[in-house]
């Protein structure tokens, strides 16, 4: 059993037990410096920018492994954290945590009746040739495929609409691509990545939706290439959720939050 401290290494204490001499070990774990960037913070609202790979909830890990862990260690015992939305693990920007179950049962009546607002930003692979449309295509389980939490686009699946806009055109290293602002009009899992494929123009660093299903396994199995990696371009999928946009008591809340830096990076040409 460690104790763990904001230091690394390792110390060593002696106890005396009936005559017997135990070394206890105390482990010294290494702590993030920063846990994550705060949006806006009040009495029971919590909104931060969640980095790129790191899933929402616990999987395997220590406790900064997630991000509701992490939000737990920041409210401490103060209250008890509810994520109201989640991203993907590899999806960066906004999420709110409620500090409390009243504010989270609010919250979630605002996101089941989609009373809310969702822009994200996508870069995408080739040049969109039209200036904006809607994707209007049905989602489901894609049962031809050895990923078990892929979605495809399926006739007898549930509906799905997405709006997107072309914000720029640009081209790296002779290939081209397309900077979108996309608005989700449903909220279906993996919509956004999935009907861009379904568009022709696949999420720059998709592993699951870019064409090649198994670098997504090889990523799970941890045998992922540098050849595969240079085929992925960027080492987290490049979708952005950068605005949230609500009515709540009485109130027009309206968050935002800039891409990570790898993202606004490989937008320079």
């Amino acid at each position: 059993m460690g104790i763990l401290s904001g230091r690394a290494g390792k110390a060593r204490r002696f106890l005396r037990l009936n005559n017997f001499r135990i070394v206890a070990v105390v482990i010294n774990w290494p702590r993030l410096d920063k846990l994550f960037d705060v949006v806006h913070e009040d009495d029971g609202l919590l909104v931060v920018h969640k980095p790129a790979d790191l899933v929402c909830h616990p999987t395997k890990g220590d406790e900064y492994s997630s991000l509701i862990s992490r939000a737990r260690i920041y409210l401490r015992a103060a209250s008890e954290p509810h994520l109201v939305n989640r991203l993907d693990r590899e999806t960066s920007g906004l999420v709110v945590v409620a500090k409390n179950s009243v504010v989270a049962r609010e919250l979630g009546k605002i996101w089941e009746t989609r009373a809310i607002k969702k822009e994200y930003l996508a870069i995408v692979h080739g040049h969109v040739a039209a200036e904006q449309g809607t994707v209007d295509a049905p989602l489901g389980k894609d049962e031809t495929s050895i990923v078990a939490i892929k979605d495809c686009v399926r006739a007898d699946g549930t509906p799905a609409q997405t709006e997107f806009f072309v914000e720029k055109r640009f081209a790296r290293d002779g290939k081209t691509f397309s900077l979108l602002r996309v608005i989700p009009r449903t909220g279906r899992k993996h919509q956004i990545r999935i009907h861009l494929q379904h568009l022709g123009h696949p999420i720059v660093g998709d592993k699951i939706y870019g064409g090649d299903s198994d670098l997504y396994l090889a990523l799970v199995e941890g045998r992922l290439t540098d050849e595969q990696r240079g085929r992925l371009i960027l080492p987290s999928h490049a979708l952005h959720a950068g605005r949230l946009q609500f009515h709540w008591r009485e109130r027009d809340w309206d968050f935002c939050t800039p891409p990570e830096p790898a993202f606004t990076d490989f937008l320079k040409e």
